[in-house]
């Protein structure tokens, strides 16, 4: 199985002085199933830049859906489309071409793009649970709080933080050398697998690293589990019952969405060096690159009753009445 990985290292490392290309191995591992996952990873693509088009149109279309809720929640769903669009190009390419590799300058670019992305991603979803906590903890004041200013100014804050933290990764590790080796054990420019082909003991620099995604990730996960105290506990008080399922289905989706990016996040990037294992690095990377981006709009569609018939208002608009 690991002839053809082989084979494509042994050629990248030929006549090799100076790395200015990097060879991207991807899932090079099981040749035989190279088109079947052409197919699924071009399929998938598709579905989540659709659904998540549908979501931003619905949200646009349907004036019921004009809140901060629904505005933060646009934001999440374009920066899926970004998100995706990273990794999932490359991966189609690189799974059919016979040259699997990438410019220095592609890399560095690459990886810029995914940072900037997922940590934004992590923002934004801090954004949007303390958005659930004045809407359920201060409902009367919550058009007060929530103003539209106050939204696109909190809105653009994430998308800053997500520039920011990722130029100074992207930069921090592609002024390092590179000897040895150019060849890289993933589907895209991941820092792990790069960081591996960075000349000397680069012990330091994963702990630079690993204390800087603890930052980037535990600081707007603990803010989320902090504003859901609050709703747990306001909920918890409420009378009604219709009160307490109704405050809860406003915060499933976002749980659920959660759940999912940040247990990937957690587990992949906050552990020590020993427990990293290529193939399950490039299994969780393919859940939270490929996976997560198409399930937000399933989530979205399936667990929360406006968007739900936001779709079916639009869907019966552009039905032709007999």
């Amino acid at each position: 199985m690991m002839k053809n990985g082989k084979r494509l290292q042994n050629k990248a490392m030929e006549n090799d002085t100076a790395v200015d290309r990097f060879l991207l191995l991807g899932l090079s591992n099981v040749p035989g199933l190279q088109l079947v996952l052409f197919v699924v990873f071009l399929c998938i693509y598709i579905a989540t830049i659709l659904g998540n088009v549908t979501i931003i149109v619905i949200i646009n279309v349907d004036v019921a859906l004009h809140i901060p809720m629904y505005f933060f929640l646009e934001n999440l769903s374009f920066l899926e489309i970004c998100y995706t669009s990273v990794t999932i190009p490359r991966l189609l390419q690189n799974t059919l071409a016979l040259d699997k590799t990438i410019s220095f300058s592609a890399c560095a670019t690459q990886m810029y793009f995914f940072l900037f992305f997922g940590v934004t991603e992590c923002c934004l979803l801090a954004v949007m649970a303390y958005d659930r906590y004045v809407a359920i903890c201060n409902p009367l004041r919550y058009t007060a709080i929530m103003r539209k200013k106050v939204c696109v100014q909190i809105a653009a804050l994430s998308w800053i933080c997500g520039c920011l933290v990722a130029l100074g990764h992207t930069t921090f590790i592609f002024s390092m050398s590179f000897c040895d080796s150019n060849v890289i054990n993933h589907f895209f420019c991941e820092i792990q697998p790069v960081l591996k082909l960075v000349c000397g003991d680069t012990y330091w620099n994963e702990i630079q690293i690993i204390v800087a995604a603890a930052f980037v990730v535990l600081i707007p996960f603990m803010l989320i589990l902090m504003s859901y105290c609050h709703i747990i506990s306001a909920i918890l008080q409420m009378k009604s019952a219709k009160s307490r399922q109704k405050a809860f289905s406003t915060c499933s989706s976002h749980l659920v969405v959660v759940s999912l990016f940040y247990g990937t996040a957690i587990f992949m990037y906050i552990r020590p060096k020993s427990s990293h294992s290529l193939n399950v690095d490039k299994l969780l990377s393919l859940f939270y690159t490929v996976i997560t981006p198409i399930l937000n709009p399933i989530i979205y569609s399936l667990r929360n009753t406006e968007v739900k018939g936001a779709l079916r208002k639009t869907a019966l608009k552009l039905i032709p009445s007999k």
